[in-house]
């Protein structure tokens, strides 16, 4: 974006006291997060009962087992990584041609025809839906973050605020999704699920549309002539941009139909982003460059906490599929609907979160973005203590199977939410305050990254809670049974044990991490000069 933005909506306080550029937004992303969550409700649950990404394997009694939550768990993390890498490339080419609206429209549409396309049942389309989901989150979720941003001045108290609200949106749609969409895909049929979740995403797409007047000149391109000017073969800048997108999905399929490719993408990214900003802080006058080097540091802390977060669409979803009672007034609730736990919690909490912070703001004792940073990690950690401690308890129930009580798990979302809201909303926004205005949505999409990063770190911890061995992804099936006696299927008492152990040690790091952000945090908050 140019260096010279059009005034904020300041005194228009139409949508809670907000401008009404937010309640644009909101629903925009709402119905966005509706799409993107009842997905994320079903995918894993979806690998591990298809036969198409299961290793199957055969011991001597002509018993079969299937080893395929390691292989869903690898898929779910490149995926997830390449959903949130994406905006780095989003962000940037937003700010440097085509604006966040045409980003968002780009990305928006995309993301409803990556949808769509899981409804089809062959492989190829599967891996061909991901990747339009992939591509078109990047430049749909940077550029509509970025915006929210852009609608107040850079003082406004009301910022960290709207964002809580503009998170309340994200959430909204995140407890509708698992409801409607978990349902219908486990109780009609997979595919119908997947389309749901499209229709969402169109609904998004119309509301942003028709709210256009309230965004005003915030989503415009740095230099919408030029970006009209044709360039080639009448093409203009824009029509190049949406050619390059749908050119790079099926590199972007491939990617994922071989995790490891996708990976190693994702590492590469990663460092030339990091040496990025190095560089570009390095251009910076003193006070730019501090705060750019503050906010890579709470990158590394918000790797940490989703590394952690991650677990509720990967293994929490295999482990409450398999050994959560989720039996309720004689009602076997599907899995998949437990992804609306969180979002639930959030809507509950937020608002009397977002009191709290008001209060403590106006009596000048509001917790610096660092410790609250440490909060964030302290609970995600001690949400993962509560959990070892129900697995360990684990009772057989009537019909002789080792189950889990509901209220553990039902405590560790409560625990993790709490800590998500007194981070994630909070890291938003101090991107919109920490970055140089013009590269808010770069800086943005870097945010983003951290989370690809942390995808990548969730999936490992996830294929420790199997307790299976590396051959157990992609193994042939026809050589599979001789290493049935190194991958032998768990029981419930061995897989429960493996689940405590793997999520014991990481509630360890991510206190350990609460206690390092804590101590540095003097030293953070003097870097940001001023920025809280």
């Amino acid at each position: 974006m140019s260096d010279k933005l059009p005034p904020p909506e300041i005194d228009d306080s139409g949508f809670f006291g907000h401008p009404k550029g937010l309640r644009v937004l909101f629903f925009a992303e709402m119905w966005e997060r509706f799409s993107f969550y009842g997905m994320r409700a079903l995918l894993v649950l979806y690998m591990v009962t298809d036969d198409r990404f299961r290793v199957v394997a055969e011991n001597a009694t002509g018993l079969s087992y299937t080893y395929s939550s390691s292989h869903a768990y690898a898929i779910y993390g490149a995926y997830g990584a390449l959903v949130y890498a994406f905006p780095v490339l989003g962000g940037w080419i937003a700010n440097r041609w085509i604006g966040y609206r045409n980003s968002i429209l780009l990305g928006g549409s995309l993301m409803a025809l990556g949808h769509f396309a899981m409804a089809f049942q062959p492989t190829y389309m599967f891996f061909l839906a991901m990747s339009l989901l992939c591509v078109g989150n990047g430049f749909f979720k940077p550029n509509i973050s970025s915006t929210v941003g852009r609608l107040y001045r850079p003082n406004d108290s009301r910022r960290d605020r709207g964002f809580t609200i503009f998170y309340m949106g994200i959430n909204m749609g995140a407890m509708l999704a698992p409801l409607v969409c978990g349902f219908l895909g486990e109780d009609v049929g997979w595919h119908y699920g997947f389309a749901t979740a499209g229709v969402g995403m169109v609904f998004g797409l119309i509301w942003f549309v028709r709210g256009q007047r309230h965004i005003g000149k915030h989503g415009d391109p740095p230099d919408p002539d030029k970006m009209r000017r044709p360039l080639f073969l009448g093409l203009n800048t824009l029509h190049l941009v949406w050619l390059g997108a749908l050119v790079f999905v099926p590199a972007v399929a491939f990617a994922l139909y071989e995790p490891t490719i996708a990976d190693w993408t994702i590492y590469i990214v990663s460092a030339l982003v990091v040496l990025a900003l190095v560089v570009f802080a390095l251009t910076q006058d003193r006070v730019g460059m501090m705060r750019l080097f503050a906010l890579m540091i709470l990158m590394v802390f918000q790797m940490l906490f989703f590394a952690g977060f991650e677990q509720a669409g990967s293994s929490f979803n295999v482990l409450t599929n398999d050994y959560v009672n989720r039996s309720l007034f004689g009602w076997d609730i599907p899995a998949s609907v437990f992804q609306m736990v969180n979002p639930f919690f959030i809507l509950a909490i937020a608002p009397m979160l977002n009191v709290v912070w008001r209060r403590l703001d106006e009596k000048q004792r509001n917790p610096s973005i660092p410790i609250k940073f440490a909060l964030g990690l302290g609970l995600l950690g001690a949400g993962f203590y509560v959990l070892t401690f129900g697995i360990n308890g684990a009772s057989v129930n009537s019909v002789g199977s080792l189950k889990v009580a509901l209220g553990w798990m039902l405590l560790c979302y409560f625990l993790h939410t709490v800590g998500e809201l007194c981070l994630s909303p909070i890291g938003l926004s101090a991107v919109t305050k920490l970055a140089p205005e013009k590269w808010v949505g770069f800086c943005m999409g870097a945010w983003f990254l951290t989370i690809a990063n942390a995808h990548l770190l969730a999936a490992a911890i996830a294929k420790l809670t199997t307790g299976g061995g590396d051959w157990c992804v992609g193994a042939d099936p026809a050589t599979a049974a001789a290493a049935v006696e190194k991958c032998p299927p768990a029981t419930g008492t061995e897989a429960l044990a493996q689940y405590s152990s793997v999520f014991k040690d990481v509630a360890l790091v991510l206190v350990v991490g609460a206690l390092i952000i804590a101590a540095l945090s003097p030293w953070v908050k003097k870097l940001m000069k001023g920025v809280n």
